[in-house]
């Protein structure tokens, strides 16, 4: 994250009131999001978390820690953090189609950014393919998650999905499915065709818009 020189004849917080956030420092941006009127707390955050993905992965213990960052600053900080990966999967009213991996990510994929365990989610969709429901299933460890047919199928009855696509990240960063990831998907695939549920395709996300589609790599 470089940063940008500003001019010293208005403060960030002005500039960025003023719709110029672009021209703000990152370490001035994170100190307006903390609430300081200076940026040396804003800079000691920078130097431990140099880069982005990095501080996706901040957490308020470690944030805490750092001099000059209290509670009240890493609430702040971790606030406005959460509510970026979230503005990303905002949609209009209408309920937005699901036919690609890429339609996939961009609903799932910026709630998802930075996580450090596995989440797994699904996708319930209608007989056109609209989205009815997003479902978080499970939230696993660093390297794995925990799912079983019944959670997620349960969920898809309860809103009369008519298929659903099911998705999860990996923190590691490489989207390529585990034997563990083959196994699982091939027993929802069999689950669903009992129930009458056609399981789409699962989608792993990665970092940095990186993904895997199961259906696409005919792993399914």
């Amino acid at each position: 994250m470089a940063p940008r020189v500003v001019g010293s004849f208005r403060s960030p917080r002005d500039l960025v009131l003023n719709g110029s956030a672009d021209s703000v420092s990152d370490a001035e941006l994170i100190a307006v999001m903390m609430g300081e009127e200076c940026d040396s707390s804003a800079r000691i955050v920078l130097e431990s978390y140099p880069t982005a993905h990095e501080l996706w992965r901040a957490c308020g213990d470690e944030l805490t820690g750092l001099p000059g960052v209290g509670p009240a600053k890493a609430a702040r900080l971790l606030a406005c953090l959460e509510m970026s990966r979230r503005a990303g999967s905002w949609r209009p009213s209408s309920r937005p189609a699901v036919h690609t991996p890429e339609d996939v990510v961009q609903i799932c994929g910026p709630q998802l950014r930075g996580c450090d365990r596995e989440h797994f989610w699904a996708l319930a969709l209608s007989t056109k393919n609209l989205l009815l429901r997003v479902f978080e299933v499970s939230i696993g460890s660093l390297n794995a998650s925990i799912v079983h047919p019944r959670e997620l199928f349960r969920d898809a009855v309860r809103v009369s999905a008519a298929s659903v696509v099911v998705l999860h990240n990996h923190p590691s960063g490489d989207p390529t499915p585990s034997g563990a990831d083959i196994q699982l998907t091939r027993r929802l695939v069999k689950a669903g065709d009992v129930l009458g549920i056609e399981v789409l395709d699962h989608v792993i996300i990665g970092d940095d818009g990186r993904h895997q589609s199961m259906r696409e790599a005919g792993l399914m």
